[in-house]
């Protein structure tokens, strides 16, 4: 099935950042046997077509995982050296679905989140899609893979949907355990507030989840705010943070006419795994060197609570 929608962003380096980030956490969280409930409040289609005729190039991802991979996988190249484990897990997972070897695949986070589902401690995913195409097309994709009610997809606005997952139910040893993600396009400007919103009233019902927010770094003031906002109700909780960001720089064949596109995103973590600074530190600057284009690149990692 897999979608043409969003095909023209999958594998940007935005997902590049956010899914990276994500395994790293997941990969920590799953060192206990307590199961774990997962939510993806904007899912998508789940795997989208990078070899789409119209994207001509792999659109976005030329500039992410087809570039990434290019570097540090190509089999013209000598193995990479000292490459960051989490980057060599992100790359894995992505060509475990281009089994051809060439990138015709990208897996969105539903599937990034399958991937790595325990069935003997019982994980359990979540998924929410409001656009009826998309949300289609998820069902579709994840009905394929036969999981039962391990898997669950709700045409549902994820905002509203995650309100009655949390606290989430007890896991087969008693602990309460969840993950969510919250990755909405942001194309909508309330976008911004109802993370906010979501984002505090998620840590009132469950204070111990751990909670992803993917955003982007746009010149305009409720994405400037949006990470800030965060910092502020995590320390108000008294919870710890991650935020990480990465900005690939301007396109140096792009001229002062041109619109640049999205250049920069970031995660903002609350109760990350106590491990996952440590990891991005050596993933970050890695990304940034294999990624980074032009004027305007950086990478940049802080964290508090």
């Amino acid at each position: 099935m897999f979608s043409y929608r969003h095909a023209f962003h999958a594998g940007n380096h935005a997902d590049v950042l956010k899914h990276t980030t994500l395994i790293a956490t997941l990969r920590h969280l799953m060192q206990k046997e307590a199961g774990i409930t997962l939510v993806d409040t904007h899912a998508g289609a789940g795997l989208y077509r990078l070899d789409g005729d119209y994207t001509e190039t792999g659109g976005e991802a030329k500039d992410g995982v087809v570039k990434l991979m290019a570097a540090l996988r190509a089999a013209d190249q000598p193995p990479a050296k000292d490459v960051s484990p989490a980057i060599e897990d992100y790359l894995d997972i992505i060509a475990g679905f281009n089994p051809s070897g060439a990138l015709r695949v990208y897996p969105g986070s539903p599937f990034v989140m399958q991937q790595l589902m325990r069935t003997e401690s019982r994980d359990r995913l979540k998924l929410f899609e409001l656009h009826p195409t998309d949300s289609k097309t998820l069902a579709a994709n994840i009905a394929q893979l036969d999981a039962g009610r391990q898997i669950a997809v709700a045409r549902e606005d994820g905002f509203e949907g995650l309100r009655p997952l949390l606290p989430p139910p007890p896991s087969a040893t008693g602990s309460k355990r969840a993950v969510v993600l919250i990755d909405p396009s942001y194309e909508i400007k309330s976008d911004y507030g109802k993370v906010s919103a979501c984002i505090q009233e998620a840590i009132k019902r469950f204070p111990t989840g751990t909670y992803l927010v993917w955003y982007p770094v746009i010149p305009r003031p409720e994405a400037h705010d949006l990470p800030r906002r965060l910092k502020t109700l995590a320390n108000q909780a008294q919870k710890p943070w991650l935020n990480a960001a990465l900005a690939i720089g301007q396109d140096p064949t792009h001229g002062p006419e041109d619109r640049p596109g999205l250049t920069a995103s970031g995660m903002f973590v609350i109760n990350p795994p106590h491990t996952l600074k440590a990891v991005l530190q050596v993933a970050l600057p890695q990304l940034l060197a294999h990624l980074g284009r032009g004027r305007g690149k950086s990478q940049t990692l802080e964290s508090g609570g």
